[in-house]
């Protein structure tokens, strides 16, 4: 079925085969429920005045800790001075193996107790889950051992939870060199609103999160708003943490950038609130040795953060969290075809891509049979011929979401992809940010990239048409063949198995001209897209 004008609406099918995304409408909208948000401009929210609402959500507060017993008690101290209302705040202390172990002070919340982190792990990661495994409250909120907060620090983030459920909220922070302070000081200054009472703040170090912050007007702006979302003080509803698989114990440090990533495929928006201020005691780790922090954080988000593109540099390595996933549905296609198809994906300029083929595999008949006259004779050499290719895997059905896959392509078999067609459509819809991407290929049926984070928006908001949805949230975008399959024409001069974008290089000057509709900057445009992200 060939697509067509977004008002008409239409199913979205690859030759015959629904792509995973619901098909209706456009012109029907998602059950009602919370305001949609376009991208990540949450500005249809409307939370309340501090101190002029009331909260009914829990919140557990789970503070990983390792040692310093006197940042810990002045910590405390703050979250005793809160406005949130006592019975609905818990907190849990995470104690990650400090020696001696620590204890609890005298001035804490009422519902403040020590565990121990689980047995078998270590660090800041392993720390909060779990607690968060013990958590009772809706809201999680992570807290370092060494942040003072402002006495309307919890309830400023907690109000936009109890808006929607698909939200992360991130507080502000301040850096000092640690003065001498007091619990007893610190409780009675929070209590009064005013921090600056016992800590001088005229040279304290701004968080440089804030700066994006403010040029990208509160990341309602922002094409990638988890850069952002570096701990130590964010909350989300329990049940998305939980969704997403909570932080990555593996990631020693930059764990809370790789939790943001795969908040942001799962489809959340991140909203950072200035009245959730908060003052983190000590310098951050950048101002001692910045290059030696860069390179402790580099190859864990390289692997598991595709869209850090900055960090896949080098060409031909395989990552742990590939950029595409290319969906083929196998049908009734021949082994030749398959393997074509296959082939013309992993071969491409984009080569960071898993292709997953879609068939019956785990339903072949077993056991004695006639091998050459075996009636899934095809199903079998395809199976056998891709079964131990780590860059391919065999499926029953489309899985619900590629995350932590940032995009995902399905087309029909019978059209497999040319060398650039992937790095061209991702580069469009990078360039207006759309969440999915349909190609009308006329008689072979229809191709689309969808965006995963908007695919994962349209599931947290339980939308009855995905689709739809994803219009609202990100919108959708149409192309025709000759855009993303353009026609292999060779520059005046050159063997036509020459070609510029195979290099690596946008296209040079052609003495005949751009093709039709194709300008001859449309390649570089779209890298210069992919890059930006």
């Amino acid at each position: 079925m060939t697509s067509g004008n977004a008002d008409k609406g239409h199913d979205i099918m690859t030759g015959g085969a629904a792509i995973g995304l619901p098909s209706g409408r456009y012109d029907h909208h998602p059950a009602p429920g919370p305001p949609a948000i376009r991208h990540n401009d949450y500005s249809p929210l409307d939370p309340p005045a501090i101190g002029a609402w009331a909260p009914s959500l829990p919140v557990s507060v789970v503070i990983p800790a390792y040692g310093g017993q006197h940042r810990l008690d002045l910590t405390l101290a703050a979250l005793a001075a809160q406005t949130y209302p006592d019975h609905l705040m818990e907190v849990i202390v995470v104690d990650d193996g400090s020696e001696p172990p620590l204890r609890l002070p005298e001035i804490v919340p009422p519902a403040t107790r020590i565990v121990a982190a689980a047995p078998g792990g270590w660090g800041i990661a392993h720390a909060f889950n779990s607690g968060a495994a013990l958590a009772d409250g809706r809201i999680l909120q992570r807290l370092d051992a060494d942040m003072l907060v402002c006495r309307e620090h919890i309830e400023a983030l907690a109000r936009w939870h109890h808006l929607a459920g698909h939200l992360v909220t991130i507080g502000a922070k301040r850096f000092v060199e640690e003065p001498a302070l007091t619990p007893a000081g610190i409780h009675e200054a929070v209590r009064a609103g005013s921090v600056e009472s016992v800590v001088d703040l005229s040279g304290a170090l701004n968080s440089s999160t804030e700066q994006t912050i403010a040029r990208t007007n509160g990341l309602r702006s922002s094409r990638n708003p988890y850069h952002v979302c570096t701990g130590p003080t964010i909350s989300m509803h329990r049940e998305v943490f939980r969704a997403v698989g909570g932080f990555d114990p593996a990631v020693p440090r930059g764990e809370d950038t790789e939790l943001a990533y795969r908040l942001a495929q799962h489809g959340v928006v991140f909203i950072p609130d200035m009245e959730a201020q908060a003052v983190h005691l000590g310098l951050p780790a950048q101002r001692r040795d910045r290059q030696r922090a860069v390179r402790a954080v580099a190859p864990y988000l390289a692997h598991r953060v595709p869209l850090r593109r900055d960090l896949r540099k080098d060409r031909g390595r395989q990552w742990l969290v590939p950029y595409v996933e290319v969906v083929l549905h196998v049908g009734e296609a021949t082994e030749e075809q398959v393997r074509r198809a296959v082939g013309a994906a992993l071969e491409g300029s984009v080569s960071d891509v898993v292709v997953t083929l879609v068939a019956p595999w785990s339903r072949l008949p077993e056991g004695r049979r006639r091998v050459l006259d075996d009636p899934a004779f095809e199903l079998r050499l395809m199976r056998e011929h891709f079964a131990h290719d780590e860059r391919v895997r065999l499926a029953d059905e489309v899985s619900p979401t590629p995350a932590p896959i940032p995009f995902r392509y399905t087309g029909p078999v019978s059209v497999p992809l040319g060398r650039d067609c992937l790095e061209r459509m991702i580069g469009a819809i990078q360039e207006d940010r759309s969440g999915l991407l349909v190609v009308d290929l006329s008689d072979d049926g229809t191709a689309a990239l969808e965006r995963t984070e908007a695919l994962g928006r349209a599931r947290l908001l339980g939308a009855d048409d995905v689709v739809a949805s994803i219009k609202d949230t990100h919108g959708v975008r149409h192309g025709t063949r000759a855009e993303f399959w353009p026609p292999q024409r060779p520059a005046a001069g050159r063997p036509a198995t020459r070609r510029p974008e195979a290099a690596g290089r946008a296209p040079a000057s052609r003495s005949a001209g751009p093709a039709p509709g194709e300008p001859r900057s449309l390649l570089a445009r779209l890298r210069d897209a992919i890059r930006a992200d």
